[in-house]
């Protein structure tokens, strides 16, 4: 396009008449000659199973992604292809160091994660990060901003972010996460590190499914009384007390001290593994050396007792018997003869004329008679 072309070229949206002050021009793209490979690929619509399996091994980051939104949707025609997919790359998971992230609100975890991140990067490594960001009860939305929060480490090519929403689940991370770590392990991903929404009683299912669990906490904020209630603490193979730096570093190690003197009356949560509280500065990047080398032992220790492969063992029988509770609540609540007696019964309870535990016990009969005996 010539430069007087450029000048006369005007946005569809132009107004009818206008004159030169309306300045808002057209201009064309501008094509690197020098570099070929800087142009756009133009990805397949629909892709394979074999296409997701090659895009995935290479590395390809934009096949990766489109395989996890498969993995993750709840749509009946991606099952099956999804499921397929999983087998398809087994052979190549399961050579990285899970690790579970998680602490209180505003304990740094996102901060810490880029920093570890980006440490584990300049020593060789892969990492892979899957952010699972609470979902709204009330729009059932979830913000995902974690990505934004590590803007160094999602720019960088040796490493992968995949933020996605609870979408309720209780354990703190959604529900098709170990199908996801499982696709990022085939494409490369050594250290696996999954940040989970919080801690309370309930959010302990990351637990079930990482080599390594660490319990981000800060000082000052209470959680050196606190945190010692809480059942996650006793699930932790390290404490890592963040913001040690500044004015903060005495109170830090206050609380570190404090931990570990907890710790000394809780069980641990790997057999002969003593959990421990430690510090650290992810802003000043500080004491993240010393935790990859604690990591490093734990993993050490682990395989030399045998523990981290029975322990992988343990968390696939868990898998199984998870979602085999998930398909058999799935397959009772879309059954059309359930959903008809559902409306029904829970219309007669908003009125009074049958308990809950009465409506319970009917529908699980009706279930039984109706459904699985024809």
């Amino acid at each position: 396009m010539q430069s007087n072309e450029i000048k006369n070229s005007k946005p569809e949206w132009t107004p009818q008449n206008a004159g030169e002050e309306f300045t808002s021009s057209v201009m064309p793209g501008k094509i690197n000659s020098e570099n070929p490979s800087s142009k756009p690929v133009i990805k397949a619509k629909n892709l394979s199973i074999q296409d997701y399996k090659n895009g995935v091994l290479a590395g390809d980051k934009t096949i990766l992604a489109r395989a996890i939104t498969l993995i993750e949707s709840n749509s009946t025609k991606h099952l099956d292809i999804a499921q397929e997919l999983i087998k398809e790359i087994l052979p190549y998971t399961g050579k990285s160091i899970r690790i579970g992230i998680t602490g209180v609100p505003g304990a740094g975890k996102s901060t810490f994660i880029e920093t570890f991140g980006l440490y584990l990067i300049d020593n060789n490594y892969r990492p892979a990060v899957l952010a699972i960001d609470p979902s709204s009860t009330v729009s059932k939305g979830s913000i995902l901003g974690d990505k934004t929060r590590m803007e160094q480490l999602s720019r960088n090519d040796q490493a992968f972010i995949r933020p996605s929403p609870s979408a309720g689940n209780l354990g703190g991370v959604t529900r098709k996460t170990r199908e996801t770590m499982l696709l990022c392990e085939a494409a490369g991903y050594d250290v696996i590190l999954i940040e989970t929404v919080g801690v309370g009683q309930n959010e302990v299912t990351v637990r079930s499914m990482v080599d390594f669990f660490l319990l981000i906490l800060i000082s000052g904020a209470g959680d050196e009384l606190q945190g010692i209630k809480k059942g996650v603490i006793e699930l932790a193979d390290a404490i890592l007390v963040n913001k040690a730096d500044g004015d903060n570093i005495i109170h830090a190690e206050t609380a570190k001290a404090q931990y570990n003197n907890a710790l000394h009356y809780l069980s641990n949560a790997t057999p002969g593994w003593t959990t421990k509280a430690y510090t650290c500065s992810a802003v000043e990047n500080k004491g993240i050396d010393n935790i990859w080398s604690v990591i490093n032992d734990f993993v050490e220790y682990t395989k030399s007792k045998e523990i981290f492969t029975d322990r992988r063992i343990h968390q696939t029988r868990q898998w199984f018997e998870s979602m085999l509770n998930n398909e058999i609540l799935n397959s009772f609540y879309r059954n059309p003869y359930i959903k008809e007696k559902l409306f029904q019964i829970t219309e007669d309870i908003k009125f009074n004329e049958i308990t809950a535990v009465s409506a319970v016990k009917k529908m699980i009969d009706l279930y039984k008679s109706e459904v699985l005996h024809k």
